[in-house]
């Protein structure tokens, strides 16, 4: 196919890699940085027009599994203003504030009790941001420490199902998503305990401040209120794994569930409310389907010169074995993940790596999961970091100030990728123990 091009492989790749890191440097969004980096290859190459950019990009849009991602974003956005966010709030005080550093504790538990809800770690970040900086401030908690354990513990959101990346990870690359639904699962709660850790040691240090250990009574209360809310992850990842429904079907259900309980049971939700939840639904699946398609004809290009192929050559000559193509395969993920976005780096990298991470025998799903951790980083790390990006933002510092708290914090989420990587059965228990569609 590239015989008869106008450009070689290398060529191509240098006016496509070129043409987008000057464009991300001249502060162009990500999603029109890819298409654009397109745009010279489509009007050089003889056999390719600009019209072919507009099919690829559309292309990518035609995939039923894609639709599960309005829908999931639109069951967390009528939970936030369905009055169930401070209902889980309440839950996780009563676990965990009397642990040292209260309120910090409740952040990271919220975090993971919301991630089985919305699967979009930039709309947690977002929701507690809110919540938390200003009150934590009150408490007397440093602002840097405020937005690095609010901006990190937003990435949990991608890694416990259900997750929007793990939906089109599945959808793009032909992996369960059941699968990788339940993969994420023990992986995402050891990041979580390594996080509260984290909290417990600045918390001991710094001297900051614990609630009192609430009552049985209390937290039994708090439970049974929160139960409904919930019930959302068990019914997404339950249909998936008992084969009652697909992604796309179960994204569907979670949002009718959300609004039966945030109009009839908990009452909380108005016709303002409702459309404030579409309007923002809206513009976040606007952003995150335009990075889909731009990425997708970006990826189309990479295949037509078979750059993925003259770069896994040079790889595959290195002789490495299973755990050291997993570290590889997850430094690729960490450093592209500080440039680009979580979807477009999927779509990109994801595909160049599989088959790579086949020729040593590495299971799909445990491919999966080691990539989309590793990504889930870059929502932190600069100078993409957009999850840090808005909890400093709604903190009113500079991203800069909570680089070093961040760091900190990644140090043991780090350690968490690392076992991951050592020992696949961390995040193929579950997969193997409830294999979808087979209960």
């Amino acid at each position: 196919m590239s015989g008869a091009s106008v450009l070689d492989p290398g060529t191509a790749s240098i006016i496509m890699f070129g043409v987008f890191f000057a464009l991300l440097v001249l502060r162009v969004p990500v999603a029109f940085a890819l298409g654009l980096a397109c745009l010279p290859i489509f009007l050089i190459e003889d056999r390719l027009t600009p019209q072919n950019l507009v099919q690829e990009t559309f292309n990518a849009y035609n995939s039923f599994i894609l639709l599960a991602v309005p829908f999931f974003l639109l069951t967390a956005n009528l939970m936030n203003v369905g009055g169930i966010t401070t209902r889980l709030v309440r839950l996780s005080r009563d676990l965990v504030g009397h642990f040292p550093g209260g309120l910090a504790q409740v952040n990271v538990v919220l975090s993971i009790f919301f991630a089985g809800i919305s699967g979009s770690s930039t709309a947690d970040a977002a929701s507690q941001s809110k919540i938390f900086i200003e009150a934590q401030r009150k408490e007397g908690y440093d602002d840097s420490f405020s937005v690095a354990v609010t901006a990190v513990s937003a990435v949990l959101a991608v890694i416990i199902p259900p997750s929007i990346l793990m939906i089109v990870w599945g959808g793009l690359l032909t992996v369960s998503i059941g699968g990788l639904f339940l993969a994420g699962i023990i992986p995402g709660l050891l990041i979580g305990v390594a996080q509260m850790a984290t909290v417990h040691a600045y918390a001991v240090r710094r001297g900051y401040p614990t609630y009192p250990r609430a009552t049985l009574v209390e937290t039994l209360k708090a439970i049974g209120v929160a139960v409904p809310a919930l019930m959302t992850p068990l019914i997404i990842i339950g249909g998936k794994i008992f084969g009652w429904f697909t992604a796309t079907e179960s994204a569907c259900i979670a949002v009718l569930y959300a609004a039966v309980l945030t109009m009839l049971v908990y009452r909380e939700m108005d016709l303002k409310g409702l459309h404030s939840a579409l309007l923002e639904t809206g513009r976040l699946t606007g952003v995150a389907l335009f990075c889909v398609g731009t990425a997708s004809a970006f990826g189309w290009l990479l295949a037509y010169y078979q750059i993925p192929k003259a770069l896994l050559e040079g790889v595959a000559a290195w002789g490495m074995g299973p755990i050291t193509t997993g570290f590889f395969i997850a430094g690729v993920f960490l450093l592209v993940g500080c440039f680009l976005d979580a979807i477009p780096a999927i779509v990109i990298v994801g595909t160049v790596l599989e088959p790579l991470a086949k020729s040593v025998g590495m299971d799909p799903i445990h491919f999966a999961i080691v990539g989309i951790v590793s990504l889930a980083f870059g929502l932190v790390t600069p100078p993409y970091g957009l999850c840090l990006m808005i909890s400093a933002h709604v903190a009113g510092i500079r991203l800069v100030d909570a680089l070093k708290d961040v760091m900190i914090f990644l140090i043991p989420m780090l350690l968490v990728l690392a076992l991951i990587i050592v020992f696949p059965q961390i995040p193929l228990f579950l997969p193997r123990l409830f294999p979808p569609g087979t209960l």
